[in-house]
């Protein structure tokens, strides 16, 4: 069983280290530094983001998902299960349960296009294609 619970101000050193994780799975480009990821995350949970933490009934930290709270649909920004609780359905329980917190039917979600176990997962979750987000950058 999981546990979902808003996370506050004080939680944002947390879902930092928990990003930089994401960011490292992902092999995503993101250059910030832990400082700048703290201070990111407080402009998040400051504005119009929710973060969700999930957790177990001994309250460990499973992952966090972050949420633009505003759009229409619901937009997934980050979704992190962590390293040590993957491919035990913790992510699929978190999603359902994010849906039913958020009281939705309808998110969006981005996957970086070289993330492939990321895609898989999802798809796993009947997420479908909905837009291809292309970037051009000089020198690539």
């Amino acid at each position: 069983m999981i546990i979902l619970r808003p996370a506050a101000l004080a939680d944002a050193e947390a879902l930092a280290a928990m990003n930089k994780q994401l960011i490292e799975d992902e092999q995503h480009d993101n250059p910030m530094t832990m400082p700048q990821l703290k201070e990111r995350m407080e402009g998040f949970l400051s504005g119009d983001y929710i973060a969700l933490l999930c957790a177990d009934e001994k309250d460990n930290t499973l992952g966090y998902a972050l949420v633009h709270k505003a759009a229409q649909p619901a937009y997934l920004r980050q979704f992190f299960i962590c390293r040590e609780q993957r491919r035990k359905g913790v992510g699929r329980q978190f999603f359902w349960g994010l849906l039913e917190y958020l009281r939705t039917d309808t998110i969006d979600v981005e996957v970086m296009a070289w993330n492939e176990a990321g895609k898989a997962f999802w798809e796993s979750l009947r997420c479908r294609p909905r837009s291809i987000y292309l970037r051009y950058e000089r020198g690539q």
